[in-house]
């Protein structure tokens, strides 16, 4: 076993004029707990309840359930390669030392284009939101888009300032989004409120059979997508032994209470017919608990919860190509650090204008569904991950700051579990699955016959571990 302590303050960046210097150590475990649920909270606010207009109440509860597990499983994988490979890039650096360079490359532009793609859709959902207030005051012909480049220039601002005070920022407004849940719960269940929910009245069976229970995998989705991106903030923890397994594992576990709360108040306030196509299912169930004060607090939530998922969405995204840059599989100019702020401001520049782009010119589904499937094949590649990881270091090779169990059953089951879902994707996004697939084949190809000349393929590999076995 090496003593290599993974605490080391000793990973840098590349900084302007050839200086030297790192990312800030500065973030704890609550930081990686706002980061995570900061970006999947929105799920609940808004998105999940298509899987609802896909089958039926009870389908997107068994949906909860089983996307439920597939993240569980996830957050399991990611807390143990993660708490070890503790750099920037998440998902990328593990693939980078752990499977292969071509692997690493594909993880990295999934990573990239998943939090951009979900960072257009939150901007989209701030300038619907603000619309439907101002339609609810009587000022209808809103013109939405600079509400959109407000939300996604500031929030650039903050992340561009520095990750003590974006995360920090995050972490109050996702806190008061959750205990906006909690707080419509208690107020609409019989324990502690008037009861006014109908389950018995509104709960119908499956309409659509079986297959809609398939169907509305997709949009299940939505309840947990975007938590395996604690894994962005491994460089800036200050111990990534401790604090990242216990945010990541905090975060699953508050999104499952969160889902299944979301579920429960919104299917005894709304017909299934009406849910499954609502744009803020949370807020249209305040309104219909007749209470003015739930109403302005789920507003205020469904505001909070999309404005701390864009902001996760704009860390993780200028990680994971910061990390590309540093190794050089993208030009060296974006693995830049920000010799004041210590923060990767190139990266986090150049993605502005790709998120507006999307925000402002292309269809809130078909940007919610690029995101989702560059997320699936993400998840597609932990398996093999994992697997090739304990095969490679076993337990007793190198230290780790958290082992899940009962390996590799969260493997197999997240495999099977991808399967699924790949299969309630193309029943709806067929075509754009495969553009998609055939978009990142291309770009490999492109990373393998000319951009992999580049890469310093000695220098890519940060982690002193000893050699793997079989090597």
């Amino acid at each position: 076993m090496t003593d290599f302590d993974i605490t080391s303050r000793e990973i840098d960046g590349m900084a302007p004029h050839g200086t030297k210097v790192g990312l800030l150590r500065v973030l704890g475990p609550a930081h990686v707990w706002a980061l995570g649920v900061g970006i999947v909270l929105v799920g609940e606010y808004m998105g999940w309840n298509f899987a609802v207009g896909k089958g039926g109440a009870y389908a997107a509860l068994i949906a909860c359930w089983f996307a439920g597990l597939l993240y569980s499983c996830v957050a399991m994988i990611d807390s143990e390669v993660t708490s070890t490979v503790a750099a920037a890039g998440g998902q990328y650096t593990q693939a980078k030392h752990i499977v292969g360079p071509l692997m690493a490359f594909n993880v990295g532009l999934y990573l990239v284009f998943a939090y951009t793609m979900l960072e257009a859709a939150n901007a989209i959902t701030v300038g619907f939101l603000i619309d439907t207030v101002a339609v609810m005051s009587g000022h209808e012909g809103l013109d939405q888009r600079p509400f959109i480049v407000l939300a996604i220039m500031f929030l650039a601002w903050l992340n561009y300032r520095g990750v003590l005070a974006t995360l920090t920022f995050s972490l109050v407004i996702t806190a008061i989004a959750f205990s906006a849940i909690i707080i419509l719960f208690l107020a609409t269940s019989p324990v502690f409120g008037s009861n006014v929910l109908q389950h018995k009245a509104l709960m119908t069976d499956l309409p659509y059979g079986w297959l809609g229970i398939l169907a509305a995998m997709h949009f299940g989705l939505w309840y947990y997508l975007g938590i395996e991106g604690t894994t962005q903030a491994a460089e800036e923890v200050r111990s990534p032994a401790r604090s990242l397994p216990f945010g990541t594992l905090a975060g699953i576990m508050t999104l499952l209470i969160a889902a299944t709360l979301t579920w429960y108040v919104c299917v005894g306030l709304m017909p299934w017919e009406y849910l499954g196509q609502s744009g803020v299912p949370l807020f249209d169930a305040a309104r219909m608990s007749g209470s003015t004060g739930l109403m302005v607090l789920l507003g205020i939530g469904t505001l909070f919860a999309t404005l701390a998922s864009a902001n996760g969405c704009i860390n993780d995204a200028s990680r994971a190509w910061f990390a590309m840059g540093r190794d050089q599989y993208l030009p060296s100019w974006f693995g830049a650090v920000h010799p004041t702020y210590r923060t990767p401001y190139r990266s986090i520049i150049f993605l502005v204008p790709i998120a507006l782009i999307f925000a402002l010119g292309a269809p809130l589904d078909q940007v919610i569904t690029f995101s989702i499937l560059s997320g699936l094949l993400e998840y597609t590649f932990m398996p093999i991950n994992v697997i090739m990881f304990r095969k490679k270091w076993p337990l007793d090779a190198i230290k780790r700051g958290y082992e899940h169990p009962f390996h590799p059953i969260p493997a197999i089951v997240l495999l099977c579990l991808c399967s699924v879902a790949y299969f309630a994707v193309f029943l709806g996004y067929g075509t754009q699955l495969v553009a998609m697939i055939a978009f990142y084949i291309i770009v490999s190809l492109w990373f393998h016959f000319w951009r992999y000349r580049f890469v310093r393929r000695a220098a890519q590999f940060t982690m002193p571990w000893p050699r793997p076995n079989g090597y």
